[in-house]
């Protein structure tokens, strides 16, 4: 299975969409979700601060006119979502022209994660007020970073999950797959992608983005090889022949950081052509800011 190499990061091409907060590691901005639509590119994103100051606790809603200089528009805090932390978003634009953001919630004081909706008319209108839980977990497993693609009149979705039955395991993760009719009411199909023992992906892999070709599907995953490298992990690439089932290609990360992750890969089909990629970096002084390319 040959890459197209328009697909696959480089830094070094790469621009800055939005800055880190503030220096020093934990404080970062990343996990990124965009669509391209009415002539700009809308953005939800997570904004983090170090474990103990407040870890992720915010998603930031953004648009642009060229991609790459972002005006907010909304932010939702984790308290608005009773949640002790937030990760990665996912932004939808559903067939009849409305607006989802799926949200990753931490259950506060635990180590589970549930995924909740809003839905508006506008990125810039959801109200936490109206959420609703849409991917509950279970007590065994944590389900968190949904990427959802709609084709065919079947919305197909990919979640990161996390085992919780044995303590300091959490940060395990496998990538289940899901479909629904609706995006509201899902039915799970399994393990769609899973880590390589003694691999660079063996701790976990975590779906970042998918596409569908013309005899199968190829999706971009974040990986690490043991608990020491969560939060950095790097970008890997599988491909299947149906969506439940998807196999790592190559021995080595398909794109990384010299100074340690770079991950949750976005990209996006622009309506001129060409695609614009978008995905979280780790830079020298351990802050991770948010990185866009434009590739014809």
């Amino acid at each position: 299975m040959s890459i197209d190499e328009k697909l696959l990061p480089d830094p070094e091409r790469a621009m800055t969409a939005v800055p880190a907060p503030a220096a020093g590691a934990g404080h970062w901005v990343g996990a990124p979700s965009a669509v391209a639509a009415d002539g700009l590119v809308y953005l939800a994103y997570r904004l983090r601060r170090p474990i103990g100051e407040g870890r992720g606790h915010a998603v930031a809603l953004a648009r642009s006119a060229d991609g790459v200089r972002f005006e907010t528009m909304a932010t939702i805090a984790r308290e608005e979502m009773d949640a002790e932390s937030l990760e990665r978003p996912a932004l939808v634009r559903t067939p009849e022209g409305r607006w989802r953001l799926y949200l990753s919630c931490a259950t506060t004081g635990t180590k589970h994660w549930r995924v909740e909706v809003l839905e508006a008319d506008h990125p810039a209108a959801f109200d936490s007020r109206e959420r609703r839980t849409v991917l509950p977990g279970d007590p065994k497993t944590g389900v968190k970073d949904p990427v959802i693609v709609r084709r065919g009149g079947v919305w197909h979705l990919w979640a990161s999950c996390h085992p919780l039955g044995r303590a300091g395991e959490e940060d395990r993760m496998v990538t289940d797959y899901a479909t629904s009719p609706d995006g509201l009411e899902w039915t799970w199909h399994g393990t769609a992608l899973s880590g390589r023992p003694g691999m660079w992906d063996a701790r976990g892999t975590r779906i970042s983005a998918v596409r569908f070709t013309g005899n199968g599907v190829l999706a971009f995953y974040d990986g690490r090889a043991d608990a020491a490298e969560n939060y950095e992990e790097r970008t890997g690439v599988a491909y299947g022949v149906e969506p439940d089932s998807l196999t790592p290609l190559g021995q080595e990360p398909a794109a990384r950081s010299p100074h340690g992750g770079l991950r949750y890969l976005d990209v996006v089909d622009l309506p001129e052509g060409g695609v614009r990629l978008y995905y979280e970096y780790t830079r020298g002084d351990g802050t991770h800011e948010l990185l866009t390319e434009l590739r014809a």
